[in-house]
């Protein structure tokens, strides 16, 4: 054992730090973004002992000179609880390959993301999952929704209600709704999933609608959806062949008085909303795709599926559904909404939904964090979207989500202070996840590797 002694006041006291591990270190010199309320811990030292938070220690002009074999020297940077992405999809492991599921893991590494909630379920999923419980392989902590409950997937009550029991019996974590689901439907999911405590969200379908989705227990409605539908008057027939994508041309026709009762409700069934606002403004923008083509991360994936992402926005672009003079008033209107449902204190996840078109796991978190910012949200609220709540959502907030003694060792070390520079999150100069130290040059070689992976020939 070593000791190590520390002023308090007037009073000496004695803290034992073992001799550490492999997977236990010391980090020093940091200022901590604690996450519990707004406060920051400036100049500590954190120790890291079994994947835990084992003490965070106040720095003095009196406290000794820490050193240790395992020790990272902070040198004044700010550490903060890893970001989680809360609508992710994990790629499919296809042919035996899991290629692409490791190299998203470490995207999101490289980015921060020390969590992901993926939310289209397949069985190599769960497999992938305990692999990086087990530590077999590096990567954030996964929690993963099941196959999608659509038009196609549901067929009636009774199959709905067993599908549910299925995925609980699978160990999913969460369920999905997608659009198609109809009302008598999605009552039967509702019934069930409360019986076996799993918790479902995502699409609102048109047969269900906002109200009957919050009513029946919706936890997260993704990507706000429903809430604009919600808003159109009453006898207005929405025909989704020429409403545009989510409807976007009927923007013109919300009836914003609508919404206090919606937020009500919302606020009554404790539902979360994420945003998903990179989604719009990259897939749903007017924004052209060969200028996403040629964003930077887009290295890191492969070819074909830039290819894919390309001709999908083209062929909305070609039938004029992507028009500026449509989707402008749209995507202010999504802004408006998204900072009216926040500051009336509905919670909200951070979420950017990746990778999908032109979202890059990772790196699209940092796209939605400056969206968030644009639209109003402050910093603190940001940061706390992509710990706080969404640990709270989990049911697992006396484990995640705060750095605090006693809880998992999941944070990021950045050069300057996230809560006055959001652009800081981009470049991690190390992360712990499950306790085990990632230096920013290792990160930085993983990038380059797998960049190396897809290279253009």
């Amino acid at each position: 054992m070593k000791t190590l002694k520390i002023l308090f006041g007037f009073f000496w006291t004695f803290l034992s730090i073992p001799t550490l591990s492999a997977q236990d270190f010391l980090v020093t010199n940091v200022h901590i973004i604690t996450m519990n309320g707004e406060e920051m811990l400036e100049n500590h030292a954190l120790f890291v002992k079994n994947g835990k938070i084992d003490r965070i220690i106040p720095l003095t002009p009196q406290t000794p000179r820490m050193s240790h074999e395992n020790l990272i020297d902070g040198q004044g940077a700010y550490i903060f609880p890893g970001l989680a992405e809360f609508h992710a999809h994990l790629p499919v492991a296809g042919d035996g390959s899991t290629q692409l599921q490791e190299e998203s893991l470490w995207l999101y590494l490289a980015n921060g993301v020390l969590r992901i909630r993926s939310m289209l379920g397949h069985p190599s999923h769960v497999e992938l999952r305990e692999r990086v419980r087990n530590g077999e392989i590096p990567g954030p902590r996964v929690f993963i929704s099941g196959p999608s409950f659509n038009g196609n997937s549901v067929s009636s009550p009774e199959q709905a209600s067993q599908m549910v029991r299925e995925q609980k019996a699978a160990c999913y974590d969460h369920l999905k709704i997608h659009p198609g689901v109809e009302l008598d439907e999605m009552w039967a999911i509702s019934k069930t999933a409360q019986e076996v405590q799993i918790p479902f969200g995502g699409h609102v379908p048109l047969a269900v609608g906002i109200e009957n989705a919050l009513a029946s227990g919706f936890k997260s409605i993704e990507h706000m959806d429903g809430y604009m539908e919600g808003l159109l008057p009453d006898d207005l027939t929405i025909d989704p062949t020429t409403s545009g994508p989510f409807n976007l041309k009927l923007v013109g026709e919300v009836e914003m008085e609508k919404l206090p009762a919606l937020i009500e409700e919302t606020l009554k069934k404790g539902t979360y909303i994420a945003p998903t606002l990179t989604l719009f403004d990259r897939y749903f923008g007017y924004v052209p795709a060969d200028e996403f083509r040629q964003a930077p991360e887009m290295k890191y994936l492969p070819g074909p599926l830039i290819q894919q992402w390309v001709n999908t926005k083209k062929q909305l672009e070609r039938a004029g559904m992507l028009d500026r003079e449509f989707v402008e008033p749209y995507l202010q209107f999504r802004n408006q909404l998204f900072m009216t449902l926040h500051q009336a204190g509905i919670p909200v996840l951070l979420a950017s939904d990746s990778p999908q078109v032109f979202n890059v796991p990772g790196f699209s978190i940092h796209h939605e964090i400056e969206l968030m910012s644009k639209a109003g949200m402050n910093n603190y609220e940001i940061l706390k979207s992509g710990s706080v709540e969404p640990a709270k959502y989990m049911n697992t907030s006396a484990q995640w989500g705060m750095i605090k003694e006693g809880m998992e060792a999941d944070f990021v070390m950045v050069k300057e202070n996230p809560l006055e520079n959001l652009e800081t999150m981009q470049k991690p100069l190390g992360v712990s996840v499950a306790g085990k130290w990632i230096s920013g040059e290792k990160l930085q070689s993983e990038l380059e590797r797998i960049a190396k992976n897809h290279e253009r020939k």
